[in-house]
């Protein structure tokens, strides 16, 4: 059995800089924790794989998910890698709850070796991506 993966819609985010300054403002102990009401139910087969940002209709980056932890009033925590990874933008409609994703339906990261594509600037790189280019 292969690694699974969830997505998710960034709520209120317009662009992959967006998503990481909410980010980055969330780091805590090394971790983003994403606080959500209802616990996957295959919580044990996602650790280790990602958790996918639905981005302005486009899968656009990836959180690789750490673990699982209990939060306040019966909601769970999903313990993130704060490294925000863009991927290969992706058409992904806008859903309520879990999303899972087999790996091989994951869309592949940017900038990855051998693609020519860590050569340009990063920004470039996200904008080209957000537009379904690369």
């Amino acid at each position: 059995m292969g690694t699974l993966h969830i997505s998710k819609v960034a709520v209120a985010c317009a662009s992959f800089e967006a998503l990481k300054k909410r980010q980055a403002g969330r780091i805590a102990d090394g971790i983003v924790p994403l606080t959500t009401r209802f616990r996957p139910k295959r919580a044990d087969e996602l650790v280790g794989g990602s958790l996918y940002w639905i981005i302005k209709h486009r899968i656009a980056a990836r959180q690789t998910i750490l673990g699982f932890a209990e939060g306040e009033e019966r909601r769970t925590i999903i313990r993130l890698d704060p490294a925000l990874v863009p991927v290969q933008a992706r058409p992904k409609r806008a859903h309520q709850g879990w999303r899972y994703l087999a790996n091989d339906d994951a869309p592949a990261d940017l900038a990855s070796e051998g693609d020519g594509l860590a050569a340009l600037p990063p920004r470039l790189v996200v904008e080209l991506s957000s537009l379904a280019l690369i």
